[in-house]
């Protein structure tokens, strides 16, 4: 038997978040202003590098928006106890660049891929409750796809190498290490 909260998924409006590159702040969905270490902007997307404050698990987050492609290609590092495998996460969204701030929208839809091995695709039930609900109108949903099955085919033909399947589109997505 299904629970109740794989039958209904929690439906929310998309979700909205803001880069500010000149003020060098990330504004999250919920509104909390976090101060950035490093943005970089290059001809196909926008870094950023900041850490995690407060959290029980994450302690850094590095984060890249392709608006090309319709991706926000996120790498965080946890605290060594939380001893979390390895994985990028991929969120489907729309991209707008700004004169200094870069704004992005959530589309429901994510990917984990974990390097080399595997990959999961993530939230189809709340895409289609978005839709269902009036919260993201059919052209949209229909484009999320689109961008979750370019990336799918792209990162398995690729062993599940994110990068290196990027790199076959142009980009190269560099990471700070630790």
């Amino acid at each position: 038997m299904m629970s109740a909260a794989a039958e209904s998924p929690h439906i929310h409006p998309p979700k909205v978040e803001l880069f500010d590159v000149a003020a060098m702040t990330n504004t999250d969905p919920k509104g909390f202003v976090r101060r950035v270490e490093e943005y970089r902007i290059e001809p196909y997307g926008l870094y950023l590098a900041r850490p995690v404050v407060d959290h029980p698990k994450m302690t850094y987050l590095q984060s890249w928006l392709l608006p090309g492609l319709g991706l926000r290609v996120s790498n965080w590092s946890f605290r060594p106890e939380q001893c979390r495998e390895h994985y990028l996460y991929l969120d489907i969204v729309d991209v707008e660049r700004g004169p200094g701030v870069w704004r992005s929208v959530d589309h429901y839809l994510d990917i984990v891929v974990y390097p080399g091995r595997r990959l999961e695709v993530l939230d189809t039930d709340e895409l289609l409750a978005a839709v269902n609900a009036g919260l993201i109108n059919t052209p949209t949903a229909e484009r999320a796809l689109r961008t979750v099955h370019h990336a799918v085919e792209g990162i398995t033909r690729y062993d599940y190498l994110t990068e290196k399947w990027l790199a076959t589109e142009g980009i190269s997505l560099t990471w700070r290490t630790e």
